[in-house]
Formats: C-alpha cells, structure tokens, sequence
C-alpha cells in the first residue's frame, strides 16, 4: 500500500511476474495504478508506482437492429423497409451490411441493401405472402461479424374491388315491374370485404333510370315489351367498406 497502489486488489504476483486478476476491458477502465515492492534476502526493500495500460483491440459487434420490421403491400419495388444500425463496444466503429445464408434466409433473394438500408426487391401482395425471413450480417471495418435473422411483416392494405358480375344478363319480357333480374357480386383481393351496389352514370348507363338495385339485387322498374325494347344497358358501381 502507499501512493499509486489504487488498483493493487486487480493483480496479484506468482514469483516474479505480475497478474492481472480478471479479464481487462478498455472500455470500461483503460489503466491501473498499482504500487510494487521488491525485498532482498536481507528484508531491504524498495517501492515503486507502475501504470498499466489497457490496448483497446477491436471486439465483435454484438446486436443488429432493424428501424421498421412492416411495410404496407403493394408499394413500389426498392423500397425502403428500414434502416439497420449496429451494437458494438467499440466508438466510432463503422458498418457495413449484407445479406448471409444461414438459419431464416428464406428470402434473402426477396431483398437488397443499399448502405445501411434494407429494400424489398418486388412489390408486395399481402394475399400471397404476408411475411418474409431475412439474414443478415454486420461487419466492422476490423473485418468482425455479427449476424440476425428478421422476420418482416407485410400490412394488409385495402385494394380495390376488381370486377363485378350479374348472375343473370336476360329476363323474359311482360314481368313485373321491380321484378329481380339478377344478383350482383364482387370481385376482391381482400378476404371479408363487403360491398354496396349503385346505378351510376357514365358509359353504359343509358338505361339505369328503368332500373333500381335492393342490396345486391337489380330489379327492373318498368314493365318490359320485347317488341319496343329488347335489351338494357346499365352501369353499376361496387363499393367496399373502405
């Protein structure tokens, strides 16, 4: 003990060498002070202070993170799912990133990075994949790697309804009026949607003022002479709940 000594209990001595008790990191503390004494066979002795210098060695990056892990369908090819940044002891560290075979590369040829971003190669439609797994590598500029697989999740978003179709496209003439021609369905990517039907104008639509639409069923609103009319036109518009 005595001047210097304040991180003696971090060492110990086996004859003449000198041990350092646990495993250093820079980090956390880059030097000791520890004070020595060394004592002839006649109990004579001399002290002295030494400094003990941590090395800073680069060190394995330890966690990847990804800022966005969703991303809504149908947008464009390339674009940015999100940012990847790095954990590693070591400041001032630089990164850079690739995508790596190994557990959860499922579809590693699905994406690319650019810098420090990650972009869905295609756009994506939720009704036929609604989640994609990635590898991905972080490598320091020491040459270090650390890896993680992210599972990235594709937003259901609602898309329009696609077509719409009659059950039936003729009626017999002299039927009643407001009798059912036909009933409307719609077609739509999106599984549960529901829709309303309207007579609206617009090509086609010459004739919506002779019909009317209950629900889906289109009906006829006047009484109907194959003689002096044998066909209709309508236009019909199909909106979902969005």
């Amino acid at each position: 003990s005595g001047d210097g000594d304040a991180d003696n209990a971090s060492f110990s001595i086996s004859g003449n060498s000198l041990l350092i008790n646990n495993s250093p990191d820079y980090e956390t503390q880059n030097s000791y002070s520890v004070r020595i004494s060394t004592t002839d066979q006649d109990n004579l002795s001399y002290e002295e202070t030494f400094t003990i210098t941590i090395n800073n060695v680069n060190e394995t990056p330890t966690d990847i993170a990804l800022s966005a892990s969703s991303i809504d369908e149908n947008v464009l090819a390339n674009t940015t799912i999100g940012t990847l940044s790095s954990t590693d002891v070591d400041a001032g560290n630089t990164f850079t990133y690739s995508l790596v075979s190994g557990d959860g590369d499922a579809d590693n040829a699905s994406f690319s990075i650019s810098g420090n971003s990650l972009l869905i190669t295609n756009s994506p439609d939720y009704e036929t994949k609604n989640s994609y797994a990635v590898r991905i590598r972080t490598s320091d500029q020491g040459g270090l790697y650390y890896e993680e697989s992210f599972t990235i999740s594709v937003n259901n978003v609602n898309e329009n309804p696609t077509d719409i179709a009659l059950s039936a496209s003729s009626f017999n003439e002299n039927i009643a009026v407001a009798s059912p021609v036909g009933s409307l369905s719609t077609t739509d990517a999106d599984a549960g949607n529901t829709f309303t039907y309207s007579l609206v104008s617009g090509t086609g639509s010459t004739d919506n003022g002779s019909f009317i639409i209950s629900g889906n069923t289109l009906a006829i609103n006047v009484s109907t002479d194959y003689e002096t009319k044998n066909s209709y036109s309508v236009r019909i518009r199909t909106t979902d709940q969005g």
